[in-house]
């Protein structure tokens, strides 16, 4: 049995981690085991090793960083909470790596793993509520495993004995290069997670936006700055929090603003902020006198799979679809679930020829689309091909507004639809009034 949220208890067959493919479940058990392995070694380096035990001064920077990273936590947990809600299939960045790094420099590896197990577990207790278990598992494995690593690349560096605070040149090039194995390490960890479970993911979409793996990196800064003053002036420590706190919020902000923004179900973008993203992008292509492609597509006979195999196995479909569809158009373009069944696409500067060929290879993906999902009778079924009808219209060829856009869109998704599922048609812009002049009254 095992905890997973605050108070649902599940057996360990019905576990989610048993559904996940069979390379990404060996991948993520082979990832616990070897944290396993390493916090074994760990303890049993501290108790009997080379370390004669673990120093009071040590046990006094492990209550210190402790405190900070529950107050930390605590404080940031309803940002943290909202985060956690949308669902990606990217890097989850956090300041988790602040305590941790720091903890590198001031402690043995036993109690920098300690104070990974205690951060995710409060983490899993108070703020991300009911979740699926084996992900925060694997995440506070990865920590060990990248501390780890990075605790091999300072002793390499010879710094051997706590605190190992950079005080000349040397050693912070040997700081700043266990601060880059650590970082290396994590992602590599989480990248290969993703792509091993979400076979449809492509190396771009699960490598995220990199700029949020600033968040990382600042949170690792301050791990030295951190770690240097409780080395040499810990009561100057509780006076940083003010300052991690606003970052905190300062660098999650675009995160907090696109979980705000996104659909739970699919990670795509909410009607809502679709709505407002649209006028901000014809705004800006008639400044600089571009285009805007624009996409409808509503998923043929989607009803069948709800009624078929049940709601949440088309819940499941759905994501997918979604991961299809991003995986298909450029970083830049918006990709947002408009509807029960039907998306839609914003495609900034593109051309009809270039919103043509995105929406061929879309339909092209999702045709041959196998989804695996759970019925409503507790078994697994494959969905062979996922069709979607799509509807092209561009900016400013055949509207000069938001909703004339999205009318002739919605017009040529109709027109997809009448025409026999499946296709692809494009708005025509309409012709200009013509004037007959032999109608008109001729004066005296």
């Amino acid at each position: 049995m095992i905890l997973i949220g605050r108070s649902k208890w599940v057996p360990p067959r019905q576990w989610k981690l048993w559904s996940l493919p069979r390379p990404a479940l060996s991948y993520v058990l082979g990832v616990d085991a070897v944290a396993i392995a390493i916090t074994a070694l760990a303890l049993a380096s501290t108790i009997s090793g080379a370390r004669a035990g673990v120093r009071p001064s040590e046990w006094v920077a492990f209550a210190v960083l402790t405190a900070a990273s529950v107050l930390h936590l605590e404080s940031a947990r309803g940002i943290e909470r909202r985060r956690e809600m949308a669902a990606n299939s990217s890097p989850y960045t956090n300041l988790k790596s602040l305590w941790v790094f720091a903890g590198l420099l001031l402690l043995p590896l036993s109690l920098v793993i300690a104070l990974i197990v205690v951060s995710y577990g409060y983490s899993w207790i108070r703020v991300y509520g009911r979740t699926i278990a084996h992900r925060k598992v694997f995440s506070a494995s990865t920590f060990i495993l990248a501390s780890a690593a990075a605790a091999a690349v300072l002793r390499g560096g010879g710094l051997i004995a706590e605190p190992r605070v950079p005080t000349g040149p040397f050693s912070l090039l040997v700081v700043l290069g266990t601060a880059t194995t650590w970082w290396l390490v994590n992602f590599a960890l989480v990248i290969g997670a993703i792509l091993l479970s979400s076979p449809d993911a492509t190396a771009r979409s699960a490598l995220g936006d990199l700029s949020d793996q600033l968040v990382v990196v600042a949170g690792l800064g301050l791990g030295v700055a951190v770690g240097a003053l409780q080395a040499s002036y810990p009561w100057v420590v509780p006076i940083l929090m003010v300052t991690v706190l606003t970052l905190h919020r300062d660098l999650l902000l675009p995160q907090f603003q696109r979980a705000a923004g996104t659909d739970v179900k699919t990670g795509l973008a909410t009607p809502a902020y679709w709505a407002n993203a649209v006028p901000v992008e014809l705004a800006r292509a008639e400044t600089l006198r571009s285009t805007v492609g624009l996409l409808m597509l509503d998923l043929d006979r989607f009803k069948e799979i709800n009624d078929t195999y049940g709601h949440p196995a088309g819940d499941q479909a759905l994501k997918a679809v979604g991961q299809s569809v991003r995986a298909e158009v450029r970083q830049g373009d918006l990709v947002a679930r408009v509807g029960g069944d039907e998306l839609a696409v914003l495609l900034p500067g593109a051309s009809e020829t270039e919103v043509l060929e995105v929406a061929e290879r879309i339909r092209d993906r999702l045709s041959a689309l196998n989804v695996s999902v759970d019925t409503a009778a507790d078994r697994t079924a494959v969905i062979t091909g996922v069709p979607a009808s799509i509807g092209v219209a561009v900016y400013p060829d055949v509207a000069n507004t938001m909703d004339q856009l999205v009318l002739a869109a919605d017009n040529a998704l109709l027109t997809a639809k009448q025409d026999g599922r499946n296709r692809i048609v494009a708005a025509r812009p309409n012709p200009p009034a013509v004037t007959d002049h032999a109608d008109q009254p001729v004066e005296p």
